[in-house]
């Protein structure tokens, strides 16, 4: 798969230490209940990190506080060495962070080429300017027919969103992600309900996505992971557990048996019972 100069990544900030983004003993709780708690990692620039972990783990929390939507009850996060804990989302995107989410978010009434060029727009100043026909920047059209033909999607671009299939609207939300050229890309399960020849397609999409994009994504599917991620984090009752190389994780016995059901969960508050936890195993 090819890419184009509508998808290329504008250099990264230097960070001192290389790192794009780094979280320090992060956490979050809801009235009491601790979703994620103590997390502490880092991904380098242009490294490519997955994240599992079962049911009720932390993850879309995880995820929601580096992009801004949750503010964290502890802890700090670093994007490319600036404090963003406290910044809004939108300012995070403006530093080079973009995201896709588990619910599919498209403007279904549009076609794809124009989702695109709405997308296009995002961080330019021509995204105030409502008095000019869209056609009429030719420059953000001429990209957003770049951008889909790039990732799979070029006889697709007259097509309604709605008209998608579930496949494609999912290769549709990470090319409007990829619009804003983000420099730090949040992928919450891209193959999520996807039949087994589009989950080809978007590992093919992954494959081709820029080097120089920092990745961090989170999927269950083993199988899309591998060839995509450097390493992967594991996740379970909002704390990591673990972190490896894909064939490490494939192999670690804490791992298999917190996906099994067999590990008997670490209830935080000393002196009560654990219950037995349920989950489906990573696979091969």
């Amino acid at each position: 798969m090819t890419t184009s100069t509508a998808s290329a990544v504008p250099p990264a900030p230097a960070a001192a230490d290389g790192i794009a983004l780094s979280v320090e003993d992060l956490g979050r709780h809801f009235a009491g209940v601790k979703a994620v708690e103590g997390v502490t990692l880092s991904v380098a620039t242009g490294s490519r990190l997955g994240i599992i972990g079962p049911n009720g783990a932390g993850k879309t929390t995880f995820f929601n506080m580096l992009s801004g939507e949750l503010r964290p009850t502890s802890g700090r996060i670093h994007l490319f060495g600036q404090d963003v804990t406290s910044m809004a989302s939108h300012k995070r995107v403006a530093l080079g962070l973009g995201r896709t989410y588990q619910i599919t978010r498209v403007l279904r009434g549009l076609t794809v080429l124009e989702n695109l060029a709405v997308a296009t727009h995002g961080l330019s100043r021509s995204k105030l300017d409502l008095l000019r026909p869209w056609r009429g920047y030719s420059s953000k059209v001429q990209e957003a027919e770049e951008l889909g033909a790039s990732f799979g999607l070029g006889h697709r671009l007259g097509a309604y969103a709605e008209e998608l299939s579930h496949g494609e609207v999912r290769q549709l939300e990470v090319c409007l992600a990829l619009a804003l050229k983000p420099k730090v890309l949040l992928l919450d399960e891209p193959a999520a309900g996807l039949s087994p020849a589009e989950r080809v397609d978007i590992r093919n999409l992954l494959n081709g996505l820029p080097q120089e994009l920092t990745l961090v994504m989170i999927e269950h599917d083993m199988d899309v992971l591998r060839g995509a991620v450097d390493d992967i984090a594991v996740l379970h009752l909002g704390e990591l557990v673990t972190r490896g190389s894909v064939a490490d994780i494939q192999r670690n016995e804490l791992v298999r048996e917190l996906y099994l059901g067999k590990r008997r969960q670490i209830d935080r508050s000393a002196g009560t019972e654990p219950a037995d936890t349920e989950g489906k195993a990573p696979h091969a």
